[in-house]
């Protein structure tokens, strides 16, 4: 008898962790993963972390050992209630039958009620194997997201939008919580509406068009040499006013709480409470963000003249850094620039495209390089903990959640290498996604970081040659090998126009990278004293 699940079956725990996070995200329902007792449950930790971060709702069914073995030491015994309980928002045990649907149901709503993240529910082996009683009471369907959508309080929101309409020069800052929350439409509204601009962080990208004439891009530490928002750090310099919409103020997304001006005043719009003021205390608005910013964008109506002079400015800024940037986007040099490739990967990205990037360098590439067409583009990245490997599992769950959409990775070798085996997983299943190995033969984050940090780097830093394509063919999927920049938009076009996966293996500069602040003057003062 079908129940409408699905079995989607990966080769190793954590990339089934990522998969299920990128389902998630694209599809807005809480994505299901299981895993056996014992090292299997020790793998989950990684993807349950980062949906903890990222406030990814999932439900991690996990076997424990027979009831009547627990605590002799059985096969694979654990405590896995202290193993997952730094990495989830809800844990529990069942141990009776009968109890199962209300422990389904609580893991569910843990997992999707206020602010989202991962659930755990823990089944020993032996009940698993006992006749279903009590089912069909519960009928409450509470695998979607938002699970209850509360808008903020009123009196504040007035509030919020009188600070905001007798500013003189208002921002809005834009993090994930506005693609949790499907608010992307409620944001734009509020853009024009009240003619703010609006710079996003990474995990925000494509909440509104980045071709928006008051759009400011990405912001953070993304705002180095050579970034598209670096000439519009001066808008945010001025900033009077700063509504912060979804987003935890993090380390990276803040440049290290130094973007913002210490005399700005802050609106924070946050469905966790306790990440209202965590960092730059302000009006609290708690509440969902659809609501709360249809609310706000009501109450702002007509109260703001159109933004004519930093419209000007935002596209004088984008012009200026265009022509700065215009060589390496058309470099031939070999090997290939990856700001080459980002523009390359603009000219077939369609409003509908998924673009995944996994974590380091691709995702600051992807983050400044590759623009939103519109707003509620999706671009995923694992930020919450930034690890590595999660690009081409993420991409698979969200090929799974919108089949219709293409879905677009970019993945450094040093991450990629860490999924191999889920490319079996992708042909067996028939999903098909398009991953970008930016194949540069070294860990180029954390050489460039050792560099700047120390003088020099290890040798650790540093790859034999592996050829990905071949490895892709040797698992049924195809592969191509790119060692000139003019071949690779071409593959690109024809991998989209097939469905099977294909791996593009690009052999890239090692001395590139990305705009990170960090990285400014130092990294090239460090290469000159080297040379």
């Amino acid at each position: 008898m079908s129940i409408g699940l699905r079995q989607f079956t990966y080769r190793t725990e954590n990339a089934g962790g990522a998969m299920a996070d990128g389902f998630a995200r694209i599809s807005g329902k809480a994505a299901v993963v299981t895993a056996q007792n014992g090292p299997a449950a020790t793998l989950l930790v990684p993807p349950l972390a980062e949906a903890l971060k990222s406030s990814v709702p999932l439900v991690a069914i996990v076997q424990e050992v027979d009831r009547p073995t627990a605590d002799r030491n059985a096969f694979q015994e654990l405590d896995h209630v202290a193993l997952f309980q730094g990495c989830t928002k809800w844990v529990r045990r069942v141990t009776e039958a009968g109890r199962i649907e209300d422990y389904v149901d609580m893991a569910f709503a843990a997992a999707t009620g206020g602010r989202p993240g991962p659930a755990v529910l823990l089944l020993p082996a032996d009940l698993l194997k006992e006749p279903a009683t009590g089912f069909g009471r519960r009928r409450a369907c509470l695998g979607h997201f938002p699970l209850d959508r509360v808008s903020a309080d009123p009196a504040q929101i007035e509030a919020a939008a009188e600070l905001i309409a007798t500013a003189q020069n208002p921002i809005v800052m834009a993090g994930g919580g506005v693609h949790l929350s499907g608010a992307a439409a409620e944001l734009a509204a509020l853009q024009e509406q009240a003619h703010l601009p609006v710079m996003t962080t990474v995990m925000g990208k494509g909440a509104v068009s980045e071709e928006h004439p008051l759009s400011l891009g990405v912001g953070g530490n993304t705002l180095g040499r050579l970034s598209p928002g670096r000439y519009l750090k001066s808008l945010v310099d001025k900033a009077d006013v700063v509504l912060l919409v979804g987003t935890r103020t993090a380390q990276n997304g803040t440049d290290s709480w130094t973007l913002f001006p210490p005399r700005a005043r802050f609106i924070h719009l946050d469905i966790d409470h306790s990440e209202v003021g965590r960092n730059y205390e302000g009006l609290r608005l708690v509440g969902d963000a659809k609501l709360t910013l249809a609310a706000l964008a009501q109450r702002l109506r007509g109260r703001r003249k159109p933004a004519a002079a930093v419209a000007g400015q935002i596209a004088a800024a984008r012009e200026r850094h265009a022509k700065e940037i215009a060589s390496l986007l058309r470099s031939d040099a070999v090997p290939i620039r990856p700001e080459r490739l980002m523009a390359d990967l603009q000219q077939v990205l369609t409003p509908d495209a998924i673009v995944v990037a996994d974590a380091s360098y691709s995702t600051v590439w992807v983050a400044s390089y590759l623009r939103a067409l519109v707003p509620g583009m999706r671009f995923l990245t694992p930020r919450g903990m930034a690890g590595l490997g999660w690009g081409l599992p993420m991409a698979l769950g969200a090929r799974v959640a919108r089949p219709e959409s293409p879905v677009l990775c970019v993945a450094g070798d040093g991450a990629f290498a860490h999924v191999w085996s889920e490319m079996e997983t992708a042909r067996r299943t028939r999903t098909p996604v398009v991953v970008t190995v930016l194949n540069n033969g070294v860990l180029a984050y954390q050489k460039d970081a050792e560099d700047v940090k120390f003088g020099r780097h290890t040798g650790g830093c540093v790859f034999a040659p592996v050829d990905h394509a071949q490895i892709a063919r040797a698992c049924g999927c195809r592969g191509i090998r790119i060692e000139r920049p003019g071949d690779y938009l071409d593959a690109v076009r024809a991998a989209l126009a097939v469905p099977e996966t294909t791996i593009i293996d690009v052999m890239t500069d090692p001395e590139a990278y990305p705009p990170i602040t960090l990285f400014d003057d130092s990294l090239e003062k460090v290469r000159r004293t080297r040379s």
